[in-house]
């Protein structure tokens, strides 16, 4: 099926309009790290400039966002859904899934008015609900702040329409340029970074570290400095250096072990991928991923791993925290060439987030 974008039947956007959708938008993070493979999506119902009720995607398989914002109505107010607005961060579903379209509720309920930042991008909707209103006489709005829609479902988006999970690079470097020392821990971000980088764990569908970062930091991987699930752990290992009693090994959380032939000397819980040509090593990585509808990656490493993913162009965001401590000489850390740059202080660290020139 061709997917084209729809236009909006009015383009005059207002500045409530525009509070309305960013509400949305906050609202839709509420989901983030339970929703994979769903997108992030928050919803406003809004009745002669006053908001009687919003929702987001909060749990995949449960309610969205449309189903929840009508749901937070109080009962003196479900008259008032006949002369309402409601606004949506992304066009509402169409097709029967582990929940009912979204867009028929919203007919049931006689909503007239709808307020969408973007079409959704997928053939299953592509659209068919922005036309499916219309034809039933209710006035629809399309692309409010659609450019922060998109950064807003950019990991549903890499997954479902460029078929690889979005990939987030993530390290600390010294202010000499060195993410570390061979065969040595060295800690160079503060523990406001570190607690940061536990949320961003909680936020990801997978975790992916290099045989050295697990054998010298001996690493968990998990989310026990912040609340939420921690993500699913990759770990490359090829000819079996990383010791059975490491904690990816035997604290029975869900690991993927990359190598080259089969290890017997596991407990149940690690499940082996043979690589055959480690040329392939990333794809296949991509590929699991794919096959379990991990929506995105975290690589933390090292720095040999990192540049791998830089050098064949599979990246999509890189987090790098730049500390003010001085290493004088190990390792050095990655390389990469950037389109988009912003940066926060952490602390004394700064935190820059670079992203690739690509459209998502």
């Amino acid at each position: 099926m061709k997917i084209e974008k729809l236009k909006s039947q009015d383009t005059n956007i207002t500045s409530f309009d525009e509070l309305a959708m960013r509400r949305c938008f906050e609202l839709a993070e509420l989901g983030a790290g339970n929703i994979s493979p769903n997108p992030k999506v928050g919803a406003v119902i809004s009745h002669k400039g006053k908001i009687i009720g919003e929702g987001f995607h909060q749990k995949y398989g449960e309610g969205h966002a449309e189903v929840n914002a009508i749901q937070s109505v109080t009962p003196q107010d479900l008259s008032k859904l006949k002369e309402a607005t409601i606004y949506v961060s992304l066009e509402p579903c169409f097709h029967f899934g582990k929940t009912p379209p979204c867009v028929d509720l919203i007919l049931k309920h006689q909503i007239p008015s709808v307020v969408i930042a973007m079409q959704d991008p997928t053939s299953k909707v592509g659209g068919q609900s922005i036309e499916k209103l219309r034809a039933s006489g209710v006035k629809v709005q399309v692309g409010v702040l659609e450019a922060e829609a998109r950064q807003l479902i950019r990991r549903f988006t890499q997954l479902h329409i460029h078929e690889r999970p979005y990939i987030i690079l993530k390290w600390a470097q010294s202010a000499d340029g060195f993410i570390g020392k061979p065969n040595e821990q060295v800690w160079l971000s503060n523990p406001i970074s570190k607690r940061l980088v536990h949320q961003w764990r909680a936020e990801e569908g997978a975790i992916l570290v290099g045989t050295n970062t697990a054998i010298v930091d001996n690493p968990q991987l998990t989310t026990r400095l912040y609340f939420g699930k921690s993500p699913l752990r990759l770990v490359i290992d090829k000819n079996h250096k990383i010791p059975r009693g490491h904690r990816l090994f035997s604290d029975g959380l869900p690991t993927i072990y990359f190598t080259r032939t089969t290890r017997t000397d596991f407990v149940a819980g690690i499940e082996q991928v043979l690589v055959k040509d480690w040329n392939e090593l990333l794809p296949q990585i991509i590929t699991s991923l794919k096959n379990k509808k991990k929506h995105s990656l975290i690589v933390e490493g090292g720095a040999q791993l990192l540049q791998s993913f830089i050098n064949r162009g599979l990246w999509d965001e890189a987090r790098v925290f730049k500390t003010k401590k001085v290493v004088e000489q190990g390792i050095q850390a990655p390389q990469i060439s950037y389109s988009i740059k912003n940066s926060w202080a952490i602390g004394q660290d700064q935190l820059d987030i670079l992203r690739a020139n690509k459209t998502l």
